[in-house]
């Protein structure tokens, strides 16, 4: 069974993808910021985490490159959401330039996160 992490400040946010996840058969825990993930990942590693980058405490920039340090064989997947959407495209390219796999804009279809979620633990 595939393990993954949904790192998000919103509750809502991870509850949606956490049982979109748990229907599609994966193990999943969550974290409310970055922080909590990387001492999650240390405790619990997990084959996938999806994390946001807009985050208190220790944004999702920080936390990729430290769960890349930490755990280099977990698959990443970037999410973020803003008004400004030139912001929402540097974020990501930020994203994937330290160490993210894959990133999605929000908001995203379901179908598109476990999409991306199965093609990254597939390859």
């Amino acid at each position: 069974m595939p393990s993954a992490m949904v790192v998000d400040d919103e509750d809502l946010v991870r509850q949606v993808i956490r049982k979109t996840l748990e229907d599609a058969g994966y193990e999943v825990i969550e974290a409310t910021n970055g922080k909590n993930a990387l001492h999650q990942c240390t405790l619990t590693p997990t084959d996938l985490v999806i994390i946001d980058i807009l985050m208190p405490d220790q944004d999702g920039f920080e936390s990729i490159s430290a769960i890349r340090h930490a755990a280099p064989a977990t698959k990443i997947i970037a999410i973020t959401g803003s008004d400004n959407m030139i912001g929402i495209l540097k974020f990501l390219d930020v994203a994937k330039m330290i160490g993210a796999h894959r990133t999605l804009q929000k908001p995203f279809e379901m179908q598109d996160l476990l999409g991306a979620a199965q093609a990254l633990l597939q390859s």
